[in-house]
């Protein structure tokens, strides 16, 4: 990795609105990571690797742009479209309990939302707008 990137990406994170750096620093990521505690609820392994996995490309985005842009929506949209309709079917078919439940219902609702945002965003960063912020 060439030098100054790391702090290329800080700098761009820090130039997003206040709240959506509380939103993806202080929910969407660490409700997105909280699943790894829970592999003994049912299908707990897909929703980790699903949750996490819609996360990891865009290490390689952010490194290879040296900020975040619109484009790293598209793997929430490749990857969290999946794992919604895989939490509704655990929510309703495997009767989760306890802790595993309420990460289940927090990630289940936290993707949608992300999701409601990463539509327009890639939307936006197909018809040409790569700014990176």
């Amino acid at each position: 990795m060439e030098p100054g990137v790391i702090s290329d990406i800080w700098r761009s994170f820090r130039r997003l609105p206040r709240w959506v750096q509380i939103w993806v620093g202080l929910w969407l990521v660490p409700v997105n990571i909280a699943p790894i505690l829970f592999f003994g609820g049912p299908y707990a392994l897909w929703v980790c690797c699903l949750s996490i996995g819609g996360m990891l490309p865009n290490l390689g985005i952010m490194i290879a742009e040296r900020g975040l842009s619109k484009r790293m929506s598209l793997p929430h949209l490749i990857i969290w479209s999946p794992l919604v309709i895989l939490v509704v079917w655990v929510l309703a078919t495997q009767a989760p309990q306890g802790g595993y439940r309420m990460i289940l219902w927090a990630v289940l609702i936290t993707d949608i939302v992300s999701l409601g945002f990463d539509i327009p965003d890639w939307m936006k960063w197909r018809r040409g707008d790569r700014d990176i912020v």
